[in-house]
């Protein structure tokens, strides 16, 4: 619906025009059920650098990037263009238009290094920052790892109608009727794309969100993965509140878990600052839980496997056996007696049968490791607990108490060491998950100054992450809304804390800020010009954090002070992590069939297996007959003429993964394959050309 009003704007014929948006209005007013929401415009990419020719798609860059014109014809600094709707001719100086892609139509992705850091010995650990829209950047990770991408965390726009995100060029505010709508498109195209580069088998999703769209984002969730298991935390990120007018001041935010697979959170130790958020609130304090069921599910009938008999020695201090489970049909007073024991049975307080909370075998497991205690006596039996996060083995790093009792009934203390970990309830409150502390001013503090609002929580970012690659060292994680770039500063320092080496793949944009954006214009800026995109976030904040958190210095290149807390690691050491920098482009379908862009290809085929080893280049100079890379793990036949002597290459060559082939025949491409012992081949270009005319076509279905 709200396609069509966007359309009815541009009929000519007021009557008409007045006519249909009374019959459309009438129609908007029908009641609906259920997650629905209108499908816009199609969304457009300004692709500023992109050289204006004739057929090229094109936007004033003052104007709505979706009102699109073709360029007919250029004469020096005049373009002729064409409405792509109207159809009415228009004339433009050049430096006043940007070439557009267009949602729908087939893209051919590149990449053109910016900038990068190496601070790592050993090279083949590089992250990737790419500065693009991330509708296009995730189609080009659909190229290079469908089914591959072990986690995503994303921390999209939370639409509160306070300009806070940028819908084709236009920053979308409170009085935009259908802000909700257009979040929920621009979310579920990504969506899509997202699922297909996670593994199936074990990754998960985990996306952030406030309570404006955190019920819409949930049902979109339940709909685009509905063989995912979901779950939604809440966060504490700032325990005082952030006032907001007449309301309740808002402390948290939500996480949602899409779990795919056999994908389940891991264990981790126990810190001080996590312990309010399990079952143990005190220090060396363990979780002594009863052993009669208590709540739903507590009858005998519920589970008449876990009703069965404890014969405990007269004194109370010992179990001398344990029973077999009866059926619900026998009388447990009909149970064999044993001299010199009674029988306790689960009998709850109102009388009735209840039943224990663990098995007949696990009880005994349990009492054998010390972890039951026994109470006294009573009328209507004996109080029994057991150490439920002992029996678990869920216990402390330390020294813990063990409290027992002797057979003379004397009280008896023990130490024991373990290592105790744990999986949180889904409400977190912890210190270092303040956004004040941990995100903003530790932003500021590399900076230099404040340049992004509301980053989150380094620690919160890690912690949410941690719980799914913890037992992934070599784990590859993408973020597509990546901002100020908390994602991979978090990789770097949970890689730092187990020497892990897992990668990250991180996707921003380079828009600036509403106000900049009004400022940079009144300044006489436009998109595109230098001193409009170094004010850019993937420029200005970014990359300039990734540098200094990586060297261990802020922007004036002062060593950074203090320890990344609850660690011993020094913010001055920074980390030994490679980053290359990128910026989307865009190729031309036929130059690539004719070879003519290999050098820009080449970054994808690097990426495509692992981005391992640091990025080969070309130079200017004449295309070889072949690569052979082996700090690289794959090679490249450029000229199938030669290849015999590429063949014989590779078999002189260890490390090699990974094989492309350049040639337009099929054929040839089988017969090649088959002669070489790689087991990962590809045929240039047809397999990257392919890819996104067939992707393009499956992302709009």
């Amino acid at each position: 619906m709200a396609a069509i009003k966007d359309l009815l704007q541009q009929i000519t014929d007021p009557s008409l025009r007045e006519r249909l948006t009374e019959e459309v209005n009438r129609i908007s007013k029908n009641k609906k059920f259920g997650l629905v929401f209108e499908e816009h415009l199609p969304e457009c990419t300004p692709l500023y650098g992109v050289p204006i020719k004739r057929s090229s798609t094109v936007a004033l860059k003052t104007g709505k990037v979706n009102d699109v014109y073709i360029v007919k014809k250029i004469q020096g600094d005049k373009v002729f263009c064409e409405h792509k709707v109207t159809h009415e001719s228009a004339t433009f100086k050049r430096n006043e238009l940007v070439s557009v892609a267009l949602f729908g139509e087939p893209i051919f992705p590149s990449l053109e290094p910016i900038n990068k850091i190496k601070n790592a010995t050993d090279d083949n650990l590089w992250h990737t920052i790419i500065e693009a829209d991330n509708y296009h950047a995730l189609q080009l990770l659909e190229y290079l790892y469908e089914g591959k991408v072990d986690c995503i965390y994303i921390d999209p726009p939370y639409n509160t109608g306070a300009k806070d995100w940028k819908y084709n060029n236009d920053y979308v505010d409170s009085n935009d009727a259908y802000r909700h709508s257009k979040w929920l498109s621009m979310m579920q195209k990504r969506l899509l794309i997202a699922k297909r580069i996670l593994n199936p088998d074990n990754s998960v999703l985990i996306c952030t969100i406030d309570e404006k769209e955190y019920l819409h984002l949930g049902c979109l969730l339940e709909e685009l993965f509905p063989e995912a298991r979901i779950q939604m935390v809440g966060n504490v990120i700032n325990s005082a509140g952030v006032t907001r007018g007449d309301e309740f001041s808002r402390s948290n935010e939500f996480l949602y878990f899409v779990k795919l697979g056999k994908s389940s959170p891991v264990a981790l130790p126990l810190s001080e600052e996590w312990r309010g958020n399990t079952k143990s609130t005190k220090k060396n304090a363990l979780v002594w839980n009863q052993l009669m069921r208590s709540g739903t599910g507590a009858r005998r009938v519920d589970r008449p496997n876990m009703f069965y008999p404890l014969y405990i020695n007269e004194d109370g201090t010992k179990i001398i056996k344990f029973g077999n489970a009866i059926g619900v049909d026998v009388d447990r007073n009909s149970v064999p007696q044993i001299k010199g024991a009674k029988i306790v049975w689960p009998i709850r307080s109102n009388g009735e049968e209840g039943r224990w909370r663990i098995g007949k075998d696990t009880m005994e497991e349990v009492y054998k490791k010390g972890y039951i205690r026994m109470g006294a006596f009573t009328d209507k039996g004996m109080a029994l607990t057991y150490l439920a996060n002992g029996e678990q083995k869920k216990v402390e790093s330390g020294v813990f108490k063990v409290v027992g009792r002797r057979e003379d009934n004397s009280v008896i203390e023990g130490e024991m060491e373990a290592a105790r970990t744990f999986i949180p309830g889904t409400q977190w409150d912890v210190p270092s998950h303040n956004a004040t502390y941990h995100g903003s001013q530790l932003l500021n503090k590399v900076l230099g100054e404040k340049r992004f609002e509301f980053p989150k929580s380094l620690y919160a970012v890690r912690d949410t992450i941690r719980f799914f690659v913890a037992n992934k060292p070599n784990a590859l994680i993408v973020d597509f809304f990546a901002g100020s770039g908390t994602t991979l500063h978090s990789v770097n320092l949970l890689n730092a804390e187990d020497d892990g080496k897992r990668r990250c793949i991180l996707i921003t944009n380079n828009e600036v800020s509403d106000d900049e954006s009004k400022s940079l214009r009144n300044q006489g800026y436009q998109p595109g010009d230098e001193e409009w995109e170094k004010l850019g976030i993937a420029k200005y904040v970014t990359w300039p954090r990734t540098v200094c958190s990586i060297k261990g210095h802020d922007v004036n290149e002062n060593p950074l002070k203090g320890k990344y807390f609850g660690t011993e690691i020094d913010m001055s050491e920074g980390f030994a992590a490679n980053v290359e920098y990128f910026k989307l482009n865009f190729l031309d379908k036929d130059s690539i069939s004719l070879g003519q862009q290999f050098a820009e290809i080449l970054p994808l085929l690097w990426l495509n297996v692992g981005a391992i080893g640091e990025r080969p280049a070309l130079d200017d100079t004449d295309l070889p007959e072949m690569l052979i890379l082996p700090r690289n793990s794959f090679a490249v036949l450029l000229d199938e003429d030669c290849y015999g002597k590429f063949a014989e290459a590779l078999l002189q060559t260890e490390g090699i993964d990974t094989v492309y082939f350049v040639t337009n025949s099929e054929e040839a491409f089988r017969e090649m394959s088959a002669g070489i012992k790689v087991e990962k081949t590809y045929q240039l270009y047809r397999d990257y050309i392919d890819n996104f005319v067939i992707g393009n076509r499956r992302n709009n279905v």
